[in-house]
């Protein structure tokens, strides 16, 4: 138990200075964030306008010069819709060859938003219900509108690749049918490419770890959506721009270092629904303050060794010199349990806060014949184990304390009479099998004797209540020991429970 308080001296010591180098590290990195932030603020402006004008361009770009596509979609669209009017099962319709003749992807959407049937193997058995439900309520709204919709620009699931998509429900509104035109390699796409311009960006500006754009449902343009779901405090920040079509910020890690995620909201002008609004996230460092940061992490970290250093060497020479005097000077050497200056110092706290605390004295009836007919060894060893005993039937909260001698004291916090007395009742008869193996070989009844005083009816200062304990032991001892008994203020002397 010694080395136990040894040790928690030890790592008290040590965590408390390393709580205040973190605390002023901490400190002194919200001042540089602020300066980061200040310093950063064209740069950030100059960033977030290039890429939105980049996406507004292809926007209208496909709004104006990429009618055609359009057109052939709306019509291919409506030729299938015509066979499904013929030929209603799609069990017998040949996806593979349908996408080699109108050169698109066909998906057939149920009116469950779940893909059952297309000609890219990779989105069979999509359901848009469970992983993107903005859009998957767009479907909804088509399905009901009855009409041929399309969208100039979105990400197509699993793959990241970027098509045009067009949305047709079939008459009984059983169904969608969905066709995707691929734009990778298309001229328009190629001319005002937002892939092309946001990597210029992260290479010509060091402050750019990354730029993102996504869709509502927070997958990424140009990437396989299963490698980049948001999560935590990004995924916030991204339902709150989508919700407030605003503009949002939040601190997190790009690479394992410090990084600051702004999201903002971005919507066509010719949109076709909330399926061609996006949200541009770009992820900035602090590079600008480079050299600023490099040198106050180099002093932090040379505080901070410095401080280990002395801290353990402290620590080491406390542990060393005071500890043992400390853990002494609140403990019994014996049995290790706290003393009478411990129980003092408890009990005080107890009766400045007003608790009701209960004390039991526990004193061993005829522990005097052991110590001459068996030895003072012998008595050492049973007081060691009467003190185990009595810890064992503590509650967590409780305090065993050994007084001097055989006479031990238990403080039972927030506890009334009747609890005590059932305390006392668990430990008489733990203390009565503990010494039995006494009783039958060396002739010594050894049992014990409690008494019970509570504050505040007993007393509300120390002396009264260790006091009136001590009546009412000694009324257990004279009633023929071997029990508890509580005091009776009314009668000046304990009595049995």
């Amino acid at each position: 138990m010694k080395a136990r308080f040894r040790l928690k001296l030890f790592v008290t010591m040590i965590t408390f200075a390393l709580i205040i180098s973190f605390s002023i590290a901490i400190i002194d990195y919200i001042k540089l964030k602020g300066e980061a932030i200040t310093n950063n603020q064209v740069q950030i402006q100059q960033t977030e306008d290039i890429v939105m004008d980049s996406l507004s361009n292809l926007d209208k770009a496909y709004s104006i010069f990429d009618e055609d596509t359009t057109e052939e979609m709306k019509e291919r669209t409506e030729e299938l819709v015509e066979r499904y009017q013929s030929n209603p099962s799609f069990k017998n319709w040949d996806f593979a060859a349908i996408k080699e003749e109108i050169g698109m992807d066909l998906y057939i959407i149920t009116d469950q938003n779940v893909i059952i049937h297309t000609s890219f193997p990779e989105d069979q058995g999509l359901d848009f219900s469970a992983c993107c439900s903005d859009f998957s309520s767009l479907l909804d709204e088509r399905r009901q509108a009855g009409e041929f919709a399309v969208d100039e620009l979105d990400v197509q699931q699993k793959t990241g690749d970027l098509k045009k998509f067009s949305y047709m429900p079939t008459p009984d509104k059983k169904y969608i049918i969905e066709l995707g035109y691929s734009l990778a390699d298309k001229r328009i796409f190629n001319e005002f490419n937002f892939l092309e311009v946001i990597r210029k960006l992260e290479n010509e500006y060091e402050a750019i770890n990354e730029i993102n754009v996504l869709n509502i449902d927070g997958y990424k343009l140009g990437a396989p959506t299963d490698e980049n779901l948001l999560a935590g405090d990004r995924q916030e920040a991204f339902n709150q721009v989508i919700r407030s079509e605003s503009i949002a910020e939040v601190e997190g890690e790009w690479g394992g270092n410090p990084a600051l995620y702004r999201f903002i909201y971005y919507s066509t002008d010719n949109t076709q629904g909330i399926s061609t609004n996006r949200v541009v996230e770009i992820s900035y460092n602090h590079e600008g303050l480079g050299a600023i940061l490099e040198r106050n992490r180099t002093i932090f970290i040379w505080q901070l060794a410095i401080v280990f250093v002395v801290t353990i060497i402290l620590a080491l020479l406390i542990s060393k010199w005071v500890a043992r005097p400390m853990y002494m000077a609140f403990h019994d050497q014996l049995t290790g349990l706290k003393n009478r200056t411990a129980f003092e110092e408890i009990m005080e706290k107890r009766i400045k806060d007003r608790q009701e605390t209960a004390i039991l004295m526990v004193d061993l009836d005829h522990f005097k014949n052991v110590n001459d007919i068996l030895g003072h060894d012998k008595g050492d060893e049973l007081l060691i184990k009467l003190a185990s005993c009595i810890r064992n039937n503590c509650r967590q909260e409780d305090t065993a304390i050994r007084m001097g001698g055989d006479e031990f004291i238990i403080i039972l916090p927030n506890t009334n009479v009747d609890d005590a007395s059932n305390v006392a009742d668990r430990l008489l008869q733990s203390i009565s099998n503990l010494f039995q193996s006494v009783t039958d070989e060396g002739g010594i009844s050894l049992t014990a004797s409690i008494g019970i005083s509570v504050t505040p009816q007993d007393g509300i200062d120390i002396e009264t209540l260790y006091k009136k304990a001590d009546i009412a032991l000694y009324a257990s001892k004279e009633k023929g020991k071997n029990q508890y008994c509580v005091y009776d203020a009314t009668k000046s002397y304990a009595k049995n429970m």
